[in-house]
């Protein structure tokens, strides 16, 4: 079974979505491949950011913020929506929608809550299509041909 393909979005595109995007990287490549991006993508990722992710071992150093233009939606299977803000528009079979505070200006501790969050968010994504791998059986046209 091939991965789905997961946008993260939220405001900035630098703390939250990034995160989600590190953890299901890091816990789900074997069924997605994550992908992130913000509604008015702001110009880094802040430092705190990558230090509470350094905590759990994550670096972010090859992650940057982009925007929803510059990703593949016809590539995007599920969209998470951690902005707070309706996505209209936005190609997606599936989306969800994650109430996670901003942490943006606010002090590490409130960033470590945050990313804490998001990572039993991610967690339960993977198992759920972990689960759906599981149970997924391939039609006729998706079989091996019989030798």
């Amino acid at each position: 079974m091939r991965r789905t393909k997961i946008l993260f979005v939220c405001i900035g595109n630098a703390c939250r979505s990034q995160m989600a995007e590190a953890f299901a990287r890091k816990y789900g490549s074997d069924v997605l491949e994550a992908e992130s991006a913000g509604v008015a993508p702001a110009s880094m990722i802040p430092e705190v950011t990558k230090k509470v992710m350094g905590e759990k071992g994550i670096k972010l150093d090859e992650q940057f913020p982009k925007g929803l233009g510059e990703v593949p939606f016809h590539e995007i299977e599920m969209v998470v929506n951690m902005s707070g803000v309706p996505l209209r528009g936005i190609p997606a079979t599936r989306t969800r929608e994650w109430r996670v505070k901003d942490p943006m200006g606010e002090k590490e501790s409130v960033h470590a809550q945050v990313r804490d969050e998001i990572e039993r968010y991610v967690m339960a994504l993977v198992l759920e299509l972990r689960q759906q791998k599981a149970t997924w059986s391939p039609g006729p046209e998706q079989r091996a041909p019989r030798i």
